[in-house]
């Protein structure tokens, strides 16, 4: 059985070309730091729940409130580079490891 190319695919990255702009333009440098935070909470909330935690006890390990974890995990808060290494560290047990890209 012979497959059908579809020649119509757009490929992730011209999609984001296409719809936010280029890399460094204002509108596309926006949705790269939206998309970095909202990653960052669902990586928090992906972390504690296998952990089995709680955002309550999560808060209580290290120090915050749940309502500011909450906050976190559904994207709507900034987060201080202290606090989220001591939610790593005192609240998930981990060590926070950065990148940074100069492209």
């Amino acid at each position: 059985m012979k497959k059908k190319v579809n020649n119509n695919l757009t490929s992730f990255a011209d999609h984001l070309d296409e719809q936010y702009g280029k890399r460094g333009t204002e509108e596309r440098e926006r949705f790269e730091e939206g998309f970095e935070t909202f990653r960052l909470g669902a990586m928090i909330q992906e972390l504690r729940k296998e952990q089995g935690l709680t955002q309550e006890q999560l808060a209580v390990k290290c120090g915050t409130t749940k309502t500011y974890i909450s906050r976190i995990e559904n994207d709507a808060s900034d987060i201080r580079l202290s606090t989220l290494m001591r939610i790593i560290r005192e609240g998930l047990g981990g060590h926070l490891h950065l990148s940074v890209d100069l492209k």
